[in-house]
């Protein structure tokens, strides 16, 4: 019988938002599974009709390239890896859209690269067409892309799994499904004659990092640890995540009728504002401020806002309004936010209380660095 926390996650997943690996799309010879498209797609068709959104994260176009041009082993240099992902990103929707036309659905192709969602206006302007896409009843299918999105100008979202991760927390999706090669997390290596699945996942900490277990892939930049890290990201910010097998071809409707199925990650209680969502994982830092104990505390737990005694010291150049991430002595960062003083003023503030703030700089237009209301914890997590 389905336990009450997955039900409570299937009522309440209106919205879906699936991610599948390469390793479910393409077979050893690099070629598109065709068959495994038609059996997603029949899925996604189900969903739809049951009333519910269905926005699609796809990997799989490097390796339909790869498959199309009847390569044997992945191009190293950028110029040929972008030119072999434009050939199989026209192979992999043109899949999708053969395969949901037989259902009479609508697919829309959405291309991103990392500026897109780290720009606010850029990031409501995406967040307004895949809803109106929605509207239409079509199923828009994201992917990163490729032939522009270089890592030397560190435009790379780093992979599917965390693209997806924004994508949810863009939209405010109740429920991120990471489809893989494996049937979810397990408590030691899958290869692993006494391993076993581990169904519900409450919390993510350091021991439930421990188990991702990575293998190196010609394919795939993605891995339990990037999978991981995703669910982090959606279950910070209130989503649910579940890790499955895409390989199951009763997957979705398994997961929407809290069939137990795949790794459960459960999110927090009350669902982080939009605004939020975007300031703690799509904006991008231009500093850091390293801030003690007792400031993290009052942050991370008590909802506080960070004032200028709590802080130990700065990294980076940045400007009054900038984003700037927070961060624990070590390094670890833990929430990210709107800074009210620029890096020269904040220099010669570090460490006082707020009453002898104007006698340093001659005014105190600030009681804090940054307000509660333009902070968004990432990580509850101490080190440790």
């Amino acid at each position: 019988m389905p336990d009450q926390i997955r039900q409570d996650v299937a009522a309440a997943a209106t919205l879906i938002v699936v991610k599948v690996g390469t390793r479910v799309l393409t077979g050893p010879d690099g070629l598109l599974d065709t068959a495994r498209i038609d059996s997603l797609c029949r899925q996604f068709d189900a969903l739809l009709a049951a009333g519910r959104h269905v926005v699609l994260v796809s990997s799989g176009a490097v390796g339909a390239g790869m498959g199309r041009m009847g390569l044997k082993t992945r191009p190293q240099e950028l110029a040929h890896l972008q030119a072999v992902a434009a050939i199989g990103q026209s192979c992999l929707i043109e899949a999708y859209e053969r395969a949901l036309r037989a259902h009479n659905r609508h697919v829309g192709q959405v291309l991103l690269v990392a500026d897109d969602l780290q720009d606010r206006s850029r990031y409501l302007n995406i967040r307004n067409t895949l809803r109106a896409l929605l509207d239409y009843g079509a199923i828009p299918i994201i992917n990163e892309n490729d032939t522009v999105s270089v890592e030397e100008l560190r435009t790379s979202f780093g992979d599917n799994d965390r693209l997806a991760a924004l994508v949810t927390t863009l939209l405010g999706g109740p429920l991120l499904v990471l489809l893989s090669d494996v049937d979810g997390l397990f408590d030691r290596h899958p290869s692993d004659s006494d391993a076993a699945l581990v169904p519900t996942v409450s919390r993510i900490d350091g021991a439930i990092e421990s188990l991702a277990r990575d293998k190196a892939s010609g394919l795939s930049k993605g891995g339990m640890a990037s999978k991981i890290a995703a669910a982090s990201i959606v279950t910070e910010s209130g989503g649910h995540c579940i890790i499955a097998s895409g390989r199951n071809d009763q997957v979705l409707e398994q997961i929407v009728a809290a069939e137990p199925v795949g790794t459960l990650f459960v999110g927090r209680e009350n669902t982080m504002p939009a605004w939020k969502r975007w300031l703690g994982w799509s904006a991008s830092a231009r500093g850091k401020l390293l801030v003690d104990a007792g400031a993290r505390h009052a942050i991370v737990s008590q909802g506080r806002s960070l004032l200028a005694a709590g802080i130990t010291g700065l990294e980076g150049a940045f400007a009054t309004g900038d984003v700037v991430s927070l961060a624990e002595a070590d390094g670890r960062e833990f929430a990210k936010g709107l800074v009210n003083y620029p890096v020269e003023e904040l220099h010669r503030i570090v460490g006082l209380k707020t009453e002898q703030i104007a006698a340093v700089l001659g005014y105190c237009p600030y009681d804090e660095v940054i307000h509660r209301d333009n902070l968004a914890v990432i990580c509850r997590d101490a080190t440790g």
